[in-house]
This record gives C-alpha cells, structure tokens and sequence, in this order.
C-alpha cells in the first residue's frame, strides 16, 4: 500500500508544478500582450490624450531651437528664438549663422516686419522663405493637424508622433508634417517637414521650449 501512495504523491505534487508554471507563463504573455497593445496605439491612454490637448490647444510658446532647411542646391542650420502668440503675433531672432544675427522676424497686427539694426537689413531674400512665413512656428503645425487633412497619431514607450498629411489644394509645397512629443515632459522634440517623396524640407529641434507662459512678444 505504501509503494502505491508515493507515485500518486509525486504525481499530484508534479500536476501542481505544471499548474503553477502555467499560471506564470500565462501571466507574462498578457502582460506583454497589454504593453504592446498601448504602445502600437490601439489603446490610448488618458495621460497621452491630455498631453496631445495641451499640444494642439496651446495658447503660446517660446523657445530655443535649431533648423535645418534643405534645397536642390544645399543644405542651411539656423539658430532661433522663437516667441508665438496664437495667431496674433510671433517673433523669431536669428542667432547663428553669424552673418544673420540678431536678425528678426515679427509679425504683429497683421504686419510682418524684418530688420536687423546690426546690419540696416529691411528685407528677406528668397533662400530664408522659410523662416519668413510662418511655417517653422509651432502654431502652423496646430493649424493643419485638422480634419481638411489626413492625421494620424503614433505613439510607443518614450514619445507621441503626430502626423499631417496636408493636402495638395491647401498648401502647394509641404505634404507631410511630423512633430515628435516626449511623453515625459508632454513637450515638443522635434519636428519634421517633408514634400510629397518624403524628402526632409525643413528638421526644427526643440533644444528648449516653454509651453502656455508668454503674455506678450517681447
């Protein structure tokens, strides 16, 4: 009798083994299954959705940044500070290259002006269109993540990717826009600007931006 209750012992012993095993395998596969499922987007969370709002309904910013804007013959980095009030006024100041410093841009009461005192500068030449309009302003990102155009948003474990993809009749010269945001700070990284072969137009890094704290353009 002995010799037939240690085998059956054992035998419930090693069913309990296997269960318990089954149960850790099992759980690891769902949490994995969990994290993916919000990191590819099909879930997200309340965090991120604020974090976008705040974004696209900002009221004002200022920031330090450096662009790259690139065309068929070369490729120019600018340095900037930039100070954006909705869509009432924004400024920009050229710190580098050297020989465009403390250029400025500022539009105000429906008034675009460019003077550099330094340099008795009262107009821009065709190769810097892109830091007169107003494409490299954060707001011109805002006002085109919009139903007119095709949006979509990404996000994975460290940032939010919203994508723009603007439509011919609406603007004849961007086609896509990217604009990466730390998930950690809610902030703005980077942006990207790009014509309809996904050539990179325009690379504007984010070296330092406040979000909803300027009053006026100073």
């Amino acid at each position: 009798m002995k010799e037939n209750t240690i085998p059956q012992k054992k035998k419930i012993l090693l069913v309990l083994i296997m269960s318990l095993i089954f149960l850790l395998i099992s759980f690891f596969i769902i949490k994995i299954y969990y994290k993916n499922i919000i990191s590819g987007n099909t879930i997200t969370s309340k965090n991120t959705d604020s974090i976008v709002n705040n974004i696209l309904n900002m009221k004002s910013y200022e920031a330090d940044v450096t662009i790259e804007i690139t065309s068929n013959k070369n490729k120019n980095t600018y340095k900037l500070k930039q100070q954006n009030i909705g869509d009432k006024a924004y400024k920009q100041i050229i710190e580098e290259p050297r020989n465009l410093e403390g250029m400025e841009i500022i539009f105000k009461d429906n008034n675009l002006e460019i003077k550099n005192t330094k340099l008795n500068i009262n107009k821009i030449y065709e190769n810097y269109k892109y830091i007169a309009e107003n494409e490299l302003i954060l707001t011109s990102f805002v006002k085109d993540y919009n139903p007119q155009n095709e949006i979509k948003m990404e996000e994975d474990e460290n940032q939010i990717i919203l994508e723009v993809k603007i439509k011919k009749e609406l603007n004849r010269y961007e086609k896509y826009k990217k604009l990466y945001i730390n998930k950690e700070t809610g902030l703005p990284i980077k942006m990207e600007i790009k014509d309809d072969t996904q050539k990179t137009l325009v690379y504007i890094l984010y070296n330092e931006i406040k979000i909803n704290g300027l009053q006026e353009i100073v």
